[in-house]
């Protein structure tokens, strides 16, 4: 079978994201959608984890062999760490005195917290259930931001830091399992 170069550009134009994705990644000498400029927000144009590693040329496959043998935590940290560096674009964090850094703040709910949320609050905080990690509590949630590293107390490392609150929100939320796999043990 002969796949001519003007059909794969025909589909490239007519794909969305993820195909685009695989038409890519198919066909890389062709540097398919490579001198289109994407001006769609960061938040639209990372929704996977992979995405991030093509917004900063990593190759996805070769960095997932990368974490054959680690721990759950360990996988998700190194992910986050390349997700938070391609949502934050160009920004880096200085670490100066008056420099605001943020990050994803999630919450463990119990059984009666649960019960008093209705849906569309589940829905809003990407909800979801901690059946598979070691837990007594029944939820996880990402209910916000916080700046970081603050005190003492700061949960989560400063490589994790995003440039907003509406960025630490988005990543909370939109990679929330694996935020819980950097947070709680599975089973």
């Amino acid at each position: 079978m002969e796949i001519k170069e003007q059909n794969i550009r025909a589909a490239y134009n007519a794909a969305d994201e993820s195909q685009k994705t695989l038409l890519r990644s198919l066909f890389p000498d062709l540097s398919l959608g490579q001198n289109e400029p994407d001006n769609r927000p960061v938040t639209e144009r990372i929704k996977t984890f992979e995405d991030a590693c093509a917004t900063l040329g990593i190759d996805a496959f070769t960095e997932e062999e990368k974490y054959e043998g680690m721990m759950p935590d360990e996988v998700a940290y190194q992910k986050l760490r390349i997700i938070c560096q391609a949502l934050n674009e160009e920004w880096t964090p200085k670490f100066t005195k008056d420099e605001v850094r943020w990050y994803p703040w999630h919450w463990l709910y119990d059984d009666e917290e649960i019960a008093d949320m209705d849906d569309e609050e589940k829905a809003d905080r990407h909800f979801m259930t901690t059946g598979e990690y070691v837990t007594e509590y029944a939820g996880f949630a990402c209910a916000g931001s916080s700046y970081a590293p603050s005190g003492a107390a700061a949960p989560v490392g400063s490589r994790l830091c995003l440039k907003s609150d509406a960025l630490a929100t988005y990543c909370g939320k939109q990679f929330i399992r694996l935020w819980a796999d950097f947070k709680l043990i599975r089973r």
